[in-house]
């Protein structure tokens, strides 16, 4: 079952398209990772999903519902971080976690439970300011889960982060599914990455899908294409720069995109 459908979603910009009809399918209960170089349309097609930038055409639903028309019911059910988290330095992890708890009217074991699964419950007390990044990523993590919602969008969550840094918020971003019975997408760049956590995989690049389907459809069309699975990366980099080099060849376009 898939909980996000996009048709056709587009963005454009004056006479820049920065998202160019889109298609995805998000399995419930799975992590989805959501794949481009910088630039690609990745946030810009999260921050669609999320209600902060109105689409130019197409559609999409989620968890069985349209949008905008039930606009509302549909924010409730989503956590996300879109790029950097922001917080109050001078108030601790629990105090900006309480901010949150209020304004969506959750009871007061909603912070102590996010705390808990994001593996901070010893720092809630300390302030935020003196946070490393990493556990400022958890804490966004954290204050993202809140009220366990259904759906959780990370934009490049380990962005910046040191090699233990970025192994913490993997295996945490790992966990979520089974811990929070929730469906993750996460954004990166690096295909490296979204190996070790995703099962499925979206590839964008100018704004167009080039690739959908799981992560062993992407290692057996490797193979067909002369690559082994520990070249994932050479041909994600090949794709794009083929794709490139192709421009704006519509018939190329969902070459290879399985819906």
């Amino acid at each position: 079952m898939n909980i996000i459908e996009t048709k056709n979603l587009t963005k454009v910009y004056k006479s820049f398209t920065a998202v160019n009809q889109v298609n995805l399918h998000v399995k419930k209960g799975r992590i989805y990772g959501f794949l481009g170089p910088n630039g690609s349309g990745k946030t810009t097609t999260m921050k669609m999903l999320l209600g902060l930038i109105k689409q130019t055409s197409g559609s999409f639903h989620i968890n069985g519902q349209t949008f905008p028309q039930n606009r509302e019911s549909i924010l409730r059910n989503i956590g996300s971080i879109i790029e950097a988290p922001s917080f109050y330095g001078n108030l601790t992890g629990r105090e900006n976690l309480d901010i949150i708890r209020k304004i969506l009217g959750l009871p007061k074991e909603a912070v102590e439970e996010s705390l808990q699964i994001v593996g901070l419950e010893e720092f809630g007390d300390r302030l935020a300011k003196k946070y490393s990044l990493g556990m400022k990523q958890r804490l966004g993590i954290a204050s993202a889960l809140i009220g366990s919602p259904p759906i959780l969008v990370l934009d490049e969550p380990t962005n910046g982060l040191d090699p233990v840094g970025t192994h913490e918020i993997r295996n945490l971003i790992i966990s979520l599914p089974e811990k929070t019975n929730c469906t993750v997408i996460i954004s990166s760049h690096l295909l490296s990455e979204m190996q070790l956590m995703a099962q499925d995989i979206g590839i964008l690049n100018k704004g167009r899908m080039l690739f959908e389907g799981s992560m062993e459809e992407l290692i057996i069309k490797a193979k067909k294409e002369g690559y082994g699975s520990e070249h994932l990366e050479d041909m994600f980099l090949g794709m794009i720069q083929q794709d490139n080099h192709y421009g704006r060849d519509e018939s190329y376009g969902n070459v290879f995109s399985k819906h």
